[in-house]
């Protein structure tokens, strides 16, 4: 098993940025491919950004692709995503999730571990 809790979210202008952590405790952290995904109320959980153990594999949706960035410190069991240049549309819950597979995935299904989520609030 694989616990995952994200912090860092909050209310930040348009423009401005924020950085999500998400810790992991219980089986081998460094062995997991993790994401982020996001999900507003009414709407499908989103892809955001992927990486794999080795840090070496890395996938974002093109929605955010050159405003967020992805990593992950396996010697301190921490997932991070740095958002910058937010927009209103960035608004959303922000999960982390874990899988043992060993290929990055843009599928919520492959994930079997999720966090509890952290909102982020973009104000135009």
């Amino acid at each position: 098993q694989v616990q995952l809790v994200e912090s860092g979210g909050g209310l930040v202008q348009a423009g401005g940025s924020l950085r999500l952590s998400c810790a992991a405790s219980g089986r081998t952290f460094s062995r997991t491919t993790m994401a982020w995904f996001r999900q507003v109320p009414g709407k499908e959980r989103e892809f955001v950004a992927a990486i794999s153990w080795s840090g070496v594999s890395i996938d974002y949706a093109d929605s955010v692709k050159g405003r967020f960035t992805i990593s992950r410190g396996n010697a301190k069991n921490t997932l991070y995503l740095q958002m910058n240049s937010l927009k209103p549309e960035d608004t959303a819950v922000y999960y982390c999730a874990a899988t043992y597979k060993p290929t990055i995935y843009r599928g919520s299904d492959e994930y079997g571990y999720w966090g509890q989520g952290t909102q982020v609030t973009v104000s135009s």
